[in-house]
Formats: structure tokens, C-alpha cells, sequence
């Protein structure tokens, strides 16, 4: 799974970003200590790094000089800034992509799988599959089997189950699989989450797959 560095102060949009990197199997690290981002890069080693400019201590000008003096790791620039000066400037010190805000997730998204795509030539190799504990699940038709008996989903289902694959062994709290689900969950019923998701534990343990799916009271859901 590749490692997304966020070097983000806002931590609204950094939360966003590591949500939705979450969603397509990226794995965010959150940057918080932002007199540590070179010590933070070196121990990680991130597979690509999400850089904004406007930054406490140092801006993303010194953090991209820093980086490029030992790594040719991809790098997108995310800023408020929005001159032709600072665009020329961030490409210019090393920055490969250069993204302004607001920006809409589903284009940093796609900025993001192209530079790896380019850097790393996985492409191809990106599996259609998820598959935990004796379950596959078909991420081209939506459908789930275990030891070849396939399980219908709805869309909503199919939803649930990819969020909580994607994130097995990390419990995933209500509010952030409502968010996944209807992207604003204050207009969605909370009762909704628990009957899709009593839904889909039971087609699970119909399959053969009981308690697949736990409740951490007060916190959320975990596929151990």
C-alpha cells in the first residue's frame, strides 16, 4: 500500500485528505509537528508527499529543498497561493504538481494516482480485489465470496464493507463511515448506518462468516 505524506496545517482539509487517501487503500500520515517534516519524511519514507506552502516555522519552499537534497520522491504542491510566480517557483524547486484551493478531492485524488502511476509503474498491477480473513471482495461488480458462494451487496453494503476492509485491523467510527457513505452525515438518520450494516452481517453469516464484523461500543466498527 503506498505511503501519502500530508503536510498540511489545516487540519479540516488535512483530515479530509487522509479520509479520502483512506478510501482508495492509500495510507496517509498526518504531519502535526511542523518543526519535524524532514525528521517525519526520513523515518516514513512516503511513496508521495502533499506539501502546502503557507506553513508554521518554515514554509514548503524549505521542507521541498530539504526533501530534494536526499529523495526524488513525487511531490504535489496544495496552496492558497495562486500567482504564476509561486506555481513557477514550486515546480521550479522540485515540485511536480502544483494544486490551488479549493480544490475538488476527486482531482487531488487523480493527480495523486497518475504521479504514481509514472513514478512507481504499478498500473496494471493494481489488484480488483480485496481479500481478508476468507472473504474476497470484487471491487469491479460490487459482489463479495467466500469459498466461492457469492454474496449480493447493495450499493450501500458494498460501501461499508470496502470502508471497513480497506481499514481491517483499525476500528472506523460511525460518523466516519456516515461521512464515506452519504458525505454529510448530519442529514442522514443515524439509525440508517446500524440497518445497513445489521444488513450486511447477516448475509455475512448466512456465508458462513459470523461476528465478522465487531461493535466497539462507543467508538465504532472493526474487521479484526
Amino acid at each position: 500500500m503506498f505511503k501519502i505524506m500530508i503536510v498540511e496545517d489545516d487540519q479540516t482539509i488535512r483530515s479530509l485528505i487522509a479520509e479520502n487517501l483512506s478510501k482508495w487503500q492509500l495510507t496517509p500520515i498526518e504531519v502535526t509537528d511542523f518543526e519535524q517534516v524532514f525528521t517525519t519524511f526520513t523515518a516514513q519514507k512516503p511513496h508521495l508527499v502533499l506539501l502546502d506552502i503557507n506553513l508554521p516555522v518554515y514554509d514548503g519552499f524549505y521542507w521541498v529543498q530539504k526533501i530534494r537534497s536526499v529523495s526524488q520522491v513525487p511531490l504535489i504542491f496544495i496552496s492558497s497561493r495562486n500567482t504564476n510566480m509561486d506555481k513557477v517557483m514550486a515546480m521550479n524547486m522540485g515540485g511536480d504538481d502544483y494544486l490551488t484551493k479549493p480544490f475538488a478531492m476527486e482531482v487531488l485524488i487523480a493527480k495523486i494516482n497518475a504521479l504514481l502511476r509514472r513514478t512507481y509503474n504499478y498500473g496494471e498491477q493494481t489488484s480488483n480485489t480485496l481479500e481478508h480473513n476468507g472473504l474476497l471482495l470484487n471491487l469491479e461488480n460490487s459482489s463479495a465470496q467466500v469459498d466461492g458462494q457469492k454474496i449480493d451487496l447493495s450499493k450501500n453494503e458494498y460501501q461499508l464493507l470496502q470502508h471497513l476492509l480497506r481499514q481491517h485491523g483499525t476500528i472506523v467510527s460511525r460518523e466516519r463511515l456516515l461521512r464515506a457513505l452519504w458525505e454529510d452525515e448530519r442529514f442522514v438518520d443515524d439509525n440508517t448506518l446500524t440497518v445497513n450494516i445489521n444488513r450486511l452481517r447477516r448475509k455475512l453469516s448466512q456465508a458462513g462468516l459470523t461476528n465478522y464484523i465487531e461493535t466497539k461500543v462507543g467508538q465504532g466498527y472493526l474487521i479484526p
